[in-house]
């Protein structure tokens, strides 16, 4: 089972940008998109989908980054299993660990861990900060919607019905861009966090695998 994880990690997420992408294409075959961003004057809506756009594209390259980590690791299971020494041909943060272990003198590889760890999330780090920039720029937005509503209220000198029909359209206009922003903002800020959610679980068991594996290997007298 392990085995298919570490290999199908890249597979599980296109699946879920394609989910996502099918999403977006059912929103946009009910003008539901194109409303939002037609009727959003302050463009916030644009600069979120544009940033949610490239964030997945991080995501995608990240996920085929730890997956090919995680099948160095499993190469090196099997090896471990049948009492066989590692390979030379690991890569990446996996081969710098087996390097740095193979050349500690003592037999506490915690620091080490640690330092594997660091480096796998710090990957996602981007990802966690721009998930958060989409949820504010989504309040932003909902600010700027507010304030282009309100600025109407300004012209009102005397009662007319014809200024008072314009000002409510005006107004309603600054409603829109106040909800489609907000509405943008929590939806991809939502997605990005669950697509590093899948990451940042996936590093970590890759980091708690390496342990045991470690600390196995040190028990029976392994560089």
């Amino acid at each position: 089972m392990s085995e298919l994880r570490d290999a199908n990690l890249i597979f599980r997420a296109l699946i879920i940008t394609g989910l996502i992408l099918f999403g977006f294409f059912l929103a946009e075959r009910y003008d539901l998109v194109s409303l939002a961003l037609n009727a959003d004057r302050s463009y916030i809506s644009y600069l979120i989908l544009c940033i949610y756009l490239l964030a997945t594209a991080q995501w995608l390259w990240l996920s085929y980054r730890l997956s090919s980590e995680r099948q160095e690791f499993r190469r090196l299971e099997t090896a471990v299993a049948a009492d066989e020494p590692p390979g030379p041909g690991s890569t990446g943060l996996l081969g710098a660990f087996l390097d740095n272990l193979n050349r500690k003198r003592d037999a506490n590889a915690t620091a080490l861990l640690e330092a594997f760890g660091d480096q796998l999330l710090n990957r996602h780090a981007l990802g966690h900060f721009l998930s958060d920039v989409l949820l504010k720029l989504g309040l932003l937005g909902t600010i700027v919607g507010f304030i282009l509503m309100l600025m109407p209220m300004g012209e009102i000198r005397e009662f007319d019905p014809s200024l008072m029909q314009r000002l409510l359209s005006s107004m309603s206009g600054g409603m829109a861009v106040a909800l489609y922003t907000t509405l943008a903002g929590l939806i991809t800020s939502t997605l990005l966090k669950m697509q590093y959610h899948l990451l940042d679980a996936s590093a970590a068991e890759l980091v708690t695998r390496l342990a045991v594996l470690v600390d196995v290997r040190l028990q029976h007298g392994a560089p």
